[in-house]
């Protein structure tokens, strides 16, 4: 008669199996986990989107346009190319913001060095950061608000292009109470058109830029005579190079 077979208890394993929760709980953590890089990837894919949708379409509105809408009443804004903008504004710009734009990624890593050497004392966002903010986000200060920047600072860099990303931000940039734009700035604060704003007024628009609600063009400032200086440097030491155009 065949004996049934008994398994020696010397070759049975001590270790006790899982405890009945072990493997739910397992299983649990990594559908969430799988979730979290789904929804991670398709967030970043929804960026990209919006990001090539901006490179081909111009922005209707924004997010601080809205908001300004509640306590403003908002000047008529009308899109215009960074080609019948004057340059000396883009160079205004850059010079007063982000006077390094056409060397850097989007990041300028050695003004971060700096403001970390310093305790971080003052801002060190670019104008393709900023462009980011004011194009797709919100103004205030938040992680949330950081976190989403700094995804789609780089993309932009990708996508647009220095010319792209300076146009836009000159059309969507606040330049007093409910002006929004070069074409409404032009017109609010000196009663002209972008393509003929002067090397002066060029530079007090953007000197006004840190707090548009606060500052204002009447009169020189030694930050506006600061940033029409910048502005000349730069055209002449090539910093401008990668968004001056032709001819």
């Amino acid at each position: 008669m065949r004996r049934r077979y008994e398994p020696d208890p010397e070759t049975i394993d001590d270790a006790a199996p899982p405890p009945p929760r072990a493997r739910p709980l397992a299983a649990l953590s990594r559908f969430a986990a799988r979730w979290t890089v789904f929804l991670a990837l398709r967030g970043a894919l929804l960026m990209l989107v919006m990001v090539i949708a901006y490179k081909l379409i111009n922005p209707p509105t924004t997010i601080t346009i809205i908001d300004a809408a509640r306590h403003h009443a908002i000047e008529p804004r009308q899109w215009t190319r960074l080609a019948d903008i004057a340059p000396v504004m883009a160079r205004s710009v850059v010079a007063a913001e982000d006077a390094n734009f056409c060397r850097h990624w989007g990041f300028d890593m050695t003004e971060i060095r700096k403001v970390i050497a310093q305790g971080g004392a003052r801002g060190a966002s670019t104008l393709t950061q900023q462009t980011a903010k004011n194009a797709y986000l919100w103004q205030g200060r938040s992680w949330a608000r950081k976190a989403l920047e700094t995804l789609l600072t780089p993309m932009i860099e990708a996508v647009w292009g220095k010319r792209r990303i300076l146009e836009v931000y000159l059309n969507v940039a606040e330049f007093g109470p409910g002006v929004f734009g070069i074409r409404a700035a032009a017109r609010h604060h000196f009663g002209t058109t972008p393509d003929r704003l002067s090397a002066v007024q060029a530079a007090r628009l953007a000197a006004i830029l840190p707090n548009p609600k606060a500052r204002s063009t009447d009169q020189p400032t030694a930050r506006s005579r600061s940033i029409a200086d910048g502005a000349a440097t730069i055209a002449a030491d090539g910093r401008a190079a990668c968004f001056a155009l032709p001819g």
